[in-house]
């Protein structure tokens, strides 16, 4: 039963850290870090390097940056493209290095994983402030900014702390997604639609830019 329980926490460390970092990198580094350096958690070998204090600082400055461009719109989508190429190869990376010392096969699986994980909560992170962004008022942009924030970092904590919670909530949150993302998707190209007839100067933008906002159509049916 031990055995099974060491198991259990090493794969929920393994997705939790590739599920955060798609979402916030630099809040999954901070806690990681913080906890490991003040002894409330031991990090496998290959992730004791996030308790050195440069580190930590490091990933206490660029938490300090997100926080204010993820809250500001439009900066916000452009921190999220940026970080495509950030976000993903850092949640496969943190993924190998949470299995510990094994086979090079495990932690090849164990980085396949976070990456998938990482994209993931990318992309509904992303798309989902590119669908926000198109409201005129910034208060849903804050409040969706703070919940990804506390979703981070309850999420580590659980993965550390409760595992068999964690990874019941990631189950929760596979399905969501396989539910999501069709219509994100399908939301952004709306967006992009909208912004490729405003820069063409094609008429009438300004109902367009109503049924972006309303997510339905002239006579009420919803656009999904």
């Amino acid at each position: 039963m031990e055995q099974l329980d060491s198991i259990i926490t090493m794969v929920a460390l393994t997705m939790g850290v590739g599920w955060a970092s798609g979402i916030n990198l630099y809040a999954t580094l901070l806690m990681l870090g913080f906890m490991a350096n003040t002894g409330n958690i031991d990090l496998p070998p290959d992730l004791q390097v996030l308790a050195n204090p440069m580190v930590i600082s490091a990933a206490a400055l660029m938490y300090a940056v997100e926080f204010f461009a993820d809250k500001v719109p439009g900066v916000d989508s452009g921190w999220d493209a940026l970080h495509t190429f950030i976000r993903i190869p850092a949640g496969a990376a943190l993924a190998a290095g949470a299995v510990g010392d094994v086979s090079g096969s495990v932690e090849l699986a164990a980085a396949i994983v976070g990456g998938g994980l990482a994209a993931s909560s990318h992309a509904v992170k992303a798309g989902g402030r590119v669908m926000i962004n198109t409201s005129p008022e910034p208060f849903t942009n804050w409040f969706a900014s703070l919940g990804e924030d506390v979703a981070v970092i309850a999420g580590v904590w659980a993965a550390l702390n409760h595992p068999y919670v964690f990874l019941a909530g990631l189950l929760l949150f596979i399905l969501l997604l396989i539910w999501l993302l069709p219509k994100i998707a399908r939301g952004i190209a709306r967006v992009f639609g909208f912004l490729l007839r405003f820069f063409r100067s094609e008429k009438p933008l300004v109902d367009d830019y109503r049924k972006i906002s309303s997510g339905s159509d002239k006579g009420g049916k919803p656009l999904t």
